[in-house]
């Protein structure tokens, strides 16, 4: 039997049954819909593109996966060299993982060694956002806030290695200045927190918080697990303030395999590099660097690039923009929009309760949860089916009168 995510078992509604996908759609049995969520994000480039379809195929025909202990490949090398030119500033050294939860782990681990490694043992604590979400591994959730999702660790007591903040340049400004000798980074879901609630800030925080970790010797980790590959209508928001250590992951493989990557700049790789064995990252997932998702990823960077997807993003957020402007609705706390990105808050989650069968009885499928509809559709989409998408959840509020 299996056990769904997020799910109460014993309660749960019986999941879609998906048979075929393609484009932009999902098809069961008896409906063809709209993936308006992309598979959790992550499915950019929509079902069966023929270039990642043919990446896979040829990939696959060699080999499928060998360790990267003692061992490499050309498809893991091919992909380095690529985020190495694709990604801003020094961010040039990769570590790959299997997962955004585990990517982040080895954020967190290296930021914690590279300190160790200098001899600094003090820097032991970690700041963070409020309603932060970085994974639902245990590290992950130690610097996430969110209790919706990660209450059992209430088990453990008062977090002692964690500071969370808001995206407020003072309070910034104060964890800095009390807490500095104690920081080995600051980790944050630079201007799109996703699970934590789609809330969206401004660049001035990031670009202050460059500015203090700077000052105070704090290495700034950047999770672009959600955000990256244009999300934001930035292709990374590392682009607009540079991170020393970035966290990809979702839409690198273009939703095919699930894949992640740590990149480190010089400054963090250095601070590894040495004689002493003592001083290496002890970190390796098994499917790190697997060669179908490295050949699967390097089809999906370039077909971003080749496409032009970056205008494609902002002919998403210009439509959202049109078609979201003066609605309203008294259930209704907020509508939010930033690159490919829309997010409708309620008041009450009791107000979106029957809207994913609302939705695909009329052809979406949606995900809604806790407070927040949303939608962070495939860039492939058309304005027809974009209009579509953001129709139905309109529609709900005016066949569902409060």
């Amino acid at each position: 039997m299996i056990w769904y995510p997020y799910e109460q078992m014993k309660t749960m509604k019986a999941p879609y049954k998906i048979i075929d996908a393609e484009g932009v759609w999902l098809k069961t049995e008896d409906k063809a819909m709209i993936d308006s969520v992309s598979s959790w994000w992550s499915v950019i480039h929509g079902y069966k593109h023929p270039a990642l379809n043919e990446a896979i195929k040829s990939q696959v025909d060699r080999f499928a996966h060998v360790m990267l202990g003692g061992l490499t490949h050309e498809p893991v090398q091919k992909l380095s060299a690529k985020l190495r030119e694709f990604l801003p500033g020094d961010l040039d050294y990769c570590f790959f993982s299997d997962s955004g939860s585990v990517a982040v782990e080895v954020a967190l681990k290296m930021a914690l060694q590279y300190y160790v490694n200098r001899g600094e043992l003090a820097r032991t604590k970690v700041l963070s956002l409020t309603h932060a979400y970085h994974g639902d591994t245990f590290k992950t959730m130690e610097v996430g806030d969110d209790e919706d999702y990660h209450f059992i660790l209430e088990a453990y007591g008062e977090k002692k290695d964690v500071i969370h903040i808001p995206t407020q340049i003072p309070a910034l400004e104060e964890a800095f200045e009390r807490y500095h000798k104690e920081l080995n980074c600051f980790i944050v879901e630079p201007l799109l927190q996703g699970a934590g609630g789609m809330r969206m800030y401004d660049v001035a925080f990031l670009k202050r918080a460059r500015e203090l970790c700077d000052t105070y010797g704090v290495l700034l980790i950047f999770d672009e697990v959600a955000t990256g590959f244009g999300r934001t209508g930035n292709r990374f928001v590392a682009d607009l303030v540079l991170p020393d250590i970035l966290v990809l992951g979702k839409a690198l493989t273009g939703g095919y395999i699930g894949h992640a990557v740590t990149v480190a700049n010089h400054k963090v790789y250095d601070g590894f590099y040495a004689d002493d064995p003592n001083k290496a990252l002890m970190h390796g997932p098994t499917f790190m660097g697997n060669a179908l998702a490295c050949s699967v990823a390097l089809a999906s960077v370039e077909v971003f690039e080749q496409e032009d997807y970056m205008s494609r993003i902002r002919r998403i957020e210009a439509i959202t923009r049109r078609e979201m402007e003066g609605f309203a609705d008294p259930r209704i706390k907020e509508v939010r929009i930033m690159g490919g990105c829309v997010c409708v808050e309620v008041h009450d989650a009791d107000t979106l309760k029957g809207y994913q069968q609302f939705a695909y009885e009329r052809g979406v499928f949606s995900r809604p949860f806790l407070k927040y509809l949303y939608a962070m559709v495939p860039y492939i989409i058309s304005e027809e089916e974009l209009v579509k998408v953001l129709g139905t959840m309109k529609e709900w509020f005016r066949v569902n009168p409060a």
